[in-house]
């Protein structure tokens, strides 16, 4: 069930939160806390049910073992290491076993078959988000916790399908707090404002750009230098949008129920540096990789050879987290090769002019994504090759006009993205979003200071209405697939 859907907005989500409160209201608070479990297996398995029992077995078993671990009991380590090894096999066996047989069968003269296994939701995220759980209860860093509220802590349906990657120390108190269990007219008004925003950002912004990008790597052997970049900048604000989207909405929702969602994104087409965008992009996500993974490696603490490995180490991890193939692993160990050159620079004591920097910073990132993108490696080298010009820098002419008569006026005798129109429509609209993403607050900011005055009620109401107008296109989120 996608929240940018009819059945979400208008019967899942109203029908969820008028029981769950009216179970509070005459205090039966273990029923309300079912339902709510309940309706988030639903939400989950309404996509396809025969993963629900992989989800529920999941939970359980990390369940007996977190609670095992923060005993005490003997053997701790084993017992930690076999959990861990668990989570991983599952998710390695649904996510990554068919792109390990079929580099076997590249490499070698076998040919085993591959299972073609459907990816079950969510499950790169509730993966991480349980390891941390076991590691901690490890640790002795987590309380003891009903079965019922780590049940609601892992399946809690706002963040679950993608994300944030939640942890137990800000999840669960909020769970319990009987203070979150009684209707909040501030939280619903803040809710439903940034829901707004989010659903707006998706259905209005990221699905109009995501026609020009899927076009653009569909036909990538054909694309000319300025079709390239069109490519290209248009899924670098389609990604952006559809997963601040996705978090606005699911802040958004969190809120009508009482709870608050950690931040996950914070205008990283801001950053004046490669370490600063990964400060503001996917933030749980780095703030997983670091505690579990980076500092137990041995972080920054064994010498600076050591230190640039282990950067490596995570950004390889971070692209193999996010997909299944060699592009994506490419993609990570670019971003980890730019924060090793940039930590190297930033032990230098060299310094660069903030516009420079932001510019780098942003066309690293711009072009980095066509790996991210790109479905075989083929496609990602078209695109880039276009990029620089080598298939040819053709303007069309309503562009050509405006330059120097030596550059070719002729844009493969057709219009990319339509007719002469489309193309002015779609360069505004790049410029527009430039604008806002580079300029503008972004929504936390805006939540942060907002009231509840007729000027948000009033904007609130337009984007909402004009997202469900829009709601009948085709549309998925893109961080389902991760």
């Amino acid at each position: 069930m996608l929240f940018n859907s009819y059945v979400f907005i208008f019967a899942f989500l109203p029908i969820v939160f008028l029981l769950y409160f009216l179970l509070t209201y005459l205090k039966l608070i273990r029923v309300s806390k079912i339902w709510l479990i309940a309706s988030s297996l639903f939400f989950y398995s309404y996509w396809n049910i025969i993963y629900l029992p992989l989800i529920v077995g999941s939970f359980v078993a990390n369940y007996i073992i977190g609670m095992y671990l923060s005993k005490g009991s003997k053997p701790k380590k084993a017992i930690l290491v076999i959990g861990i090894t668990a989570n991983v096999l599952l998710l390695g066996y649904f996510k990554y076993y068919d792109f390990f047989i079929a580099n076997i069968n590249t490499l070698t003269d076998y040919s085993f078959s591959l299972l073609n296994l459907a990816l079950p939701l969510a499950i790169s995220f509730f993966t991480f988000q349980q390891i941390a759980f076991l590691v901690d209860a490890y640790r002795k860093e987590m309380n003891e916790y009903s079965f019922l509220d780590y049940t609601l802590f892992v399946t809690f349906f706002p963040q679950l399908i993608a994300g944030p990657i939640v942890h137990h120390k800000e999840m669960m108190p909020q769970f319990m707090n009987v203070g979150n269990k009684f209707i909040n007219f501030r939280n619903i008004s803040m809710g439903i404002f940034i829901f707004s925003i989010g659903l707006f950002k998706k259905v209005a912004i990221a699905d109009t750009f995501a026609v020009w990008a899927n076009k653009g790597f569909t036909e990538s052997e054909t694309l000319t230098f300025f079709e390239g970049w069109i490519t290209s900048l248009s899924y670098t604000f389609q990604l952006y949008f559809d997963f601040s989207g996705y978090t606005d909405m699911a802040i958004g929702i969190a809120l009508l129920f009482n709870i608050r969602l950690p931040i996950n994104f914070n205008s990283p087409y801001k950053s004046l540096n490669i370490q600063d965008f990964w400060r503001r992009w996917h933030m749980t996500l780095g703030r997983f990789l670091t505690k579990y993974i980076y500092i137990p490696l041995g972080g920054n603490r064994k010498g600076e050879g050591r230190t640039y490995v282990n950067i490596l180490i995570i950004f390889l991890i971070s692209g193999l987290w996010h997909g299944a193939g060699w592009t994506f692993v490419f993609w990570g160990f670019l971003h980890g090769l730019a924060t090793v050159i940039h930590r190297f620079w930033t032990k230098l004591n060299l310094k660069m002019n903030k516009l420079l920097a932001w510019f780098i910073t942003f066309q690293f990132v711009n072009i980095s994504w066509v790996f991210f993108r790109a479905e075989t490696w083929q496609d990602a080298i078209n695109v880039s090759k276009s990029m620089i010009g080598l298939n040819g820098i053709y303007f069309p002419p309503v562009l050509a006009l405006h330059f120097p008569s030596w550059i070719p006026q002729e844009w493969s005798k057709r219009y990319f993205v339509g007719t002469e129109e489309d193309l002015y429509f779609t360069l505004y609209f790049l410029l527009i979003t430039f604008i806002i993403v580079v300029f503008a607050k972004n929504s936390v900011e805006r939540l942060e200071g907002f009231k509840p005055n007729w000027f948000n009620v009033i904007f609130s109401g337009i984007i909402f209405v004009t997202s469900v107008l829009l709601l009948t296109k085709v549309s998925e989120f893109l961080y389902f697939n991760f």
